[in-house]
Order: structure tokens, then sequence, then C-alpha cells
């Protein structure tokens, strides 16, 4: 299909000049991705004769857009659309809600402020409107872009051996080019199953055979997987409150129904569970650090949780997505450790310890779900491709795993006590939670908002209040993430954060 041109209404009668009109149509296309990041403008001269207005009225148009850091221009590759970090503040300002619904009033097109009048067309390659992917998706990619200044979800870049793990996945390579081209266990690769059994074992307190590990594509795939396999759709489910947005959202395209239960200093208040939903046929928890607020659930709760779960003949699942990965002190054994009468499913990723983009998680299962575990991996949930698995086996056999947290673990603790001795010095209130720092946000302000604030100066924390499914005890409040956090830009990305809280203080 054939680039559309962008059509900018021009009013030579407005008091508006024409080199503003300019700018905010060309400023509103950007911003809408009409036009998208790295698409080639005409030059000033060019456009200026296209449009029939003076060359100096574009160049004033243009400079502002340079100034805004909305266009790039260089002798080389001409004028750009500029690349910019796409963050959830942007998609709060395409007119998301705390809760990723789609809010009243987004906006108009491209021409929107310009004014009717005489219609120019700019001959420029526009991509064609892109299929909304709706709110939810459009939220996720927003949350999950970057990376900005802060930002929660994603590993450090600095303390990831690079060139070792590029060297062991081209060693593994032709576990998918070589030989015969059967298919893979559904399963998993043994190799890897036997390594994650072992570190399991060391490190989260975890006694399993490799045949009750299933691989997973991270995560979500692996709560995909528990979900089909148990069969609990239209029952209840505990979710923490707060908790994560985005399982919460997968209970409910799993069909079943959330019930937020509230998280206090001992973790999942399993006594008020009972209470709102004593039937529930699931209960999703975090209980090495829970998310968002970093509690450590207590031995007293990790116990009543499993006598609901085997009073009740209801699952667990058992979020465990920091692994062993806790700054200070040695991190309490999975909640699975302590399960007698197989009622937890353990989910484990390495998307935190070492990269998103891998899509590598693992699913420990009680022995009796095993054959129906495996019936929906073989059908609807396969595992990625044996490369990245033999690679991530090689990573744990040769004890690089070990390694690297222990690595990480001081590069956290490092960058988190330079984010907390700036945040005191300029009076910030503040406390630890697992790999994020909580900032207090004045009274009445809106977290959302704030961290709309912060985007455009590559400041990306996540707002607290979307962790909560109910608005009645949402608390608002910034999350910075230590593992986005270089000590040598903590400083600057603390003060802006300062000025912008301030403002909204005021």
């Amino acid at each position: 299909m054939a680039p559309s041109p962008l059509e900018l209404r021009l009013d030579k009668h407005s008091p508006v000049p024409l080199s503003d009109q300019i700018h905010r149509g060309i400023a509103a296309a950007i911003e809408r991705d009409v036009l998208s990041a790295g698409m080639r403008l005409p030059s000033w001269i060019d456009l200026a004769a296209q449009l029939g207005v003076a060359r100096g009225t574009v160049r004033v148009a243009y400079e502002k857009l340079a100034a805004a850091q909305l266009i790039e221009a260089s002798r080389s590759a001409g004028t750009r659309v500029a690349h910019r970090p796409s963050t959830m503040g942007r998609a709060i300002g395409m007119g998301l809600d705390a809760h990723g619904g789609a809010a009243a009033g987004s906006g108009a097109g491209p021409g929107a402020g310009v004014g009717p009048g005489v219609d120019a067309r700019m001959a420029v390659g526009v991509s064609p409107a892109a299929i909304d992917p709706g709110a939810f998706v459009s939220m996720y990619r927003e949350l999950t872009a970057g990376p900005g200044l802060f930002q929660p979800g994603i590993p450090s870049r600095d303390s990831l051996p690079a060139k070792l793990m590029t060297r062991l996945r081209a060693r593994a390579l032709p576990a998918e080019t070589s030989g015969a081209p059967l298919y893979p266990d559904p399963r998993g690769e043994l190799a890897l199953r036997r390594e994650i059994a072992g570190y399991l074992a060391i490190a989260r307190g975890i006694v399993c055979s490799p045949d009750q590990i299933l691989v997973t594509a991270g995560y979500a795939a692996g709560l995909g997987l528990a979900l089909r396999a148990l069969g609990v759709e239209g029952r209840r489910a505990w979710m923490e409150e707060p908790g994560f947005f985005f399982t919460r959202h997968a209970l409910g395209l799993a069909r079943l129904e959330t019930v937020p239960v509230r998280v206090d200093e001992e973790g999942l208040e399993v006594e008020e569970g009972c209470r709102l939903a004593p039937d529930a046929a699931l209960a999703v928890v975090t209980p090495g650090q829970q998310a968002p607020l970093g509690v450590t659930m207590s031995l007293r709760r990790r116990l009543q949780l499993l006598d609901w779960a085997e009073r009740t003949g209801g699952w667990i699942v058992e979020d465990d997505y920091l692994s062993e990965l806790q700054l200070q002190g040695r991190a309490a054994p999975a909640l699975a450790s302590l399960d007698t009468r197989g009622r937890v499913l353990h989910v484990g990723s390495f998307s935190k310890t070492l990269d998103p983009r891998l899509r590598l998680g693992f699913l420990v299962a009680p022995v009796a779900l095993l054959p129906r575990l495996a019936e929906v991996a073989a059908c609807l949930a396969p595992p990625p491709g044996p490369a990245v698995q033999q690679a991530i086996a090689g990573f744990l056999r040769e004890g690089h795993y070990l390694r690297h947290l222990r690595r990480t673990k001081r590069l956290y603790l490092a960058q988190r006590d330079a984010l907390i001795a700036q945040l005191q010095g300029l009076g910030l209130e503040h406390r630890a939670a697992a790999l994020a720092v909580l900032v207090r946000t004045p009274e009445g302000a809106s977290d959302l908002a704030l961290a709309r604030a912060l985007f455009p100066f590559g400041i990306s924390p996540a707002p607290l209040s979307v962790w909560y499914a109910r608005p009645a005890l949402a608390r608002a409040g910034l999350m910075l993430s230590v593992a986005t956090a270089p000590v040598a830009q903590i400083e600057r990305g603390c003060e802006r954060l300062k000025a912008v809280l301030d403002a909204h203080g005021a």
C-alpha cells in the first residue's frame, strides 16, 4: 500500500502564525504516530514550496520541532522524526485509565488545534493508520518499553555478561540446525530441566525431579499453562491487593473471577481471603518478595495458605519472579519447598535475572498434574526453541548464573544505597521494596500524572495506584527501580523528580 500524504490545514487569515500552525500540525502527527520515528520529512525549502508559504516560515516551525526533540536533522540523513522512548507516560496520554481501560477524550487528529482554512498536502511518507491493538495491549507495550531511568521490570544492562551469552548462543545454535528436523520435547530440553532442578534445590529449597519441570516462554506462558491445565474456568481466584496487574488481567481472560485480598507486613491476609471467597479455586501469590510492596510472606501465613489449599482442594500459583535476587540476606525458601500435598505450582522466570527478551521461564508441577500439563504444553503452549534452552543450560551448568546473581546483587545494592541517599538528601519520603524504592507523592496528586510529567525527561517510574484493583484501597506513589538506576544518573534523575513533585504539590 502506498504511503498516504499528511494533511495540514493552514488558515492564512488566522491570528496564529503560519509557522505555529505547521509546528502544531506536525507535532500532533508525531505524537499520534501518524509520523513514526525515523520517517524522513521534506526539507524546509521543499515543504515551503509545497505549502505555498515563505521558506523562513517553515524553517521557524522546524526549529521549534527540533528544540522540542521531535525531529532531528543531519546533512547525510536529512530531516527525520526523532526516536523517543515509549513508556507508560504516552499510554496514559493516549487515554488509558489506571486499570488499563479506555478513558474518554483522547483528542483529535493530526490537524487538531490548527483550524480550518486552506488545505495543503505535504508529500511525505506516512504509514497507514495502524489497527488499534486494544487498550490493554497498548498499555502493555508502553509499560514494557524503554529503557528509562528508574523503569521497573527491566534488569540492568550492565550486569549481564553479553559476550558470554552471545558465545553460548552461538555454541547452542546447532541444536536447531543440525541433525534430523524432529519436533522437540514439549516439556523442554532435558539438559535445561536438569540444570533448573539442581539450581532450585540449592537456591530455592525445592527438591524435584527434572520430569516435574516444564520449560515455558516466560512467566506469562507458565501462568497460562497452569490455568489451562487446572480447568478452573468460572471459579474464583484470590489475587494480592495490591498485585501484578498483568496477572489480574490474565485471570480475567481465563474466565476466573478475581477476589482482591489485602497484603500487610506478613504478606497475603489468608484469613481475609477465607472470609471473602472460601470457595476459591486458586490463589496467585508472590511470597518471596511481594510485588509491589516487597514484603516476604511469613512462615505463619505460608502454613495458613497451604492448609487452606489442602482443606478446600484449592491450588496455589507461586510467582517467584525474582528468584533468589534479594538484596540483603539470604532469600527465603520458596513456598513450594513446604508443599507436601502437591497443591503448589511454582512459576519461575529468567526475565528479571537475565533478560526478558529470552522469553524463558519454567513451571515446577505437582506429580499428579504432570500428564495434564504435558498435554497442554504439547498442544497449546510449547516452549521456546532448543537453541536458547541449550544456551541457558550451559550458563547454569558452568556456574555462570550463580556468579551473575552475586554480581547483580552487589550492583543493585550499590545503586539502591545511592538512590536512597539522594532521596534522603532531597527530603523525599520513601521506603525500599524488593528491587524498587517507593516514593511518596504529594497529597491529592495523581501518580499517573506525575509519571506522565517525568516521561519527557527520560525518567520512567511506575505509578503505584495501577497495582490496586479496588480504587477505595489504592495508594498513590512512584516506584523507582534500582535495576535501571545507574549511579552516574541518580542525582540528575532525583533532582528532576523532586522538581516535578514540588510543582504538583504546590
